[in-house]
């Protein structure tokens, strides 16, 4: 359960990406800590904290003056980054299926799954609803590649999550976006379900095939945006959405 302080700065980081992903900051776009808090109505505390990991997210990069910019990259990479993910999740999952994951381990993971459950199983979620997500989307996920001590994909997934929208709640705000967003975000924290399922039970062919089928509602994010130019304006501006090859996701 987060504390008041992790609740704001989960927020102030959520609202960030979503600013990011609609566009309001454009490639080059200098980010100030002053300017971002007065935005958001909070202080600078949390708005710097924000900005590390954004920076660690690869979706902006420090000004030589001082500061953040934004990032520029193409739609294929952001694809690439995430698939390449899946695989690397795909991969861990199996692995501590097969090996067998502790009680304690999948305590931690049921305690992930209700508080995913309290977060999405509503009409329609909320900002807050979305950081709570988020918070519990990490940790599930860190868990899980923890759990398999396999180091080297830890040390992977840590160059992995260096890329644009990468690490695993990096796409959630473009889905507060949509009107399908709750939907999706259920759907989503039904794989969930079905992955620590699988890990439980020491399938470890299907835990692997799960956590790569799991990446698949971001890229269906990415794909919402490009399939609809208008949208997508709205949405991706910061991806250069330039080539019929940047339009293939398959």
């Amino acid at each position: 359960m987060q504390s008041p302080i992790e609740s704001q700065q989960a927020r102030v980081l959520l609202q960030l990406r979503d600013l990011i992903l609609k566009g309001v900051f454009g490639p080059g776009e200098r980010l100030a800590e002053i300017p971002l808090a007065e935005r958001l109505q909070t202080s600078r505390t949390p708005v710097r904290l924000a900005l590390g990991t954004l920076e660690y997210e690869g979706l902006i990069e420090p000004c030589v003056s001082g500061g953040y910019q934004m990032r520029g990259y193409t739609a294929k990479d952001v694809v690439d980054a995430i698939r390449s993910r899946g695989v690397l999740e795909g991969f861990a999952a199996r692995t501590l299926a097969e090996q067998g994951a502790s009680r304690s381990l999948l305590r931690a993971l049921q305690d992930c799954l209700d508080e995913g459950d309290k977060a999405v199983r509503k009409p329609q979620m909320e900002l807050d609803d979305y950081a709570a997500y988020a918070d519990m989307n990490a940790r599930l996920h860190t868990l899980i590649l923890e759990g398999c001590g396999n180091a080297s994909i830890g040390r992977l997934m840590e160059r992995l999550n260096s890329l644009p929208f990468a690490a695993p709640s990096a796409m959630l705000p473009m889905q507060s976006s949509i009107a399908e967003g709750t939907y999706w975000m259920q759907l989503a924290h039904q794989q969930h379900h079905s992955l620590v399922q699988a890990i439980e039970r020491g399938q470890g062919t299907r835990a692997q095939a799960l956590g790569e089928e799991h990446v698949e509602i971001a890229c269906r994010n990415l794909e919402y945006a490009l399939d609809r130019p208008e949208q997508a304006a709205k949405l991706l501006p910061a991806i250069r959405l330039v080539t019929d090859a940047s339009r293939k996701l398959g």
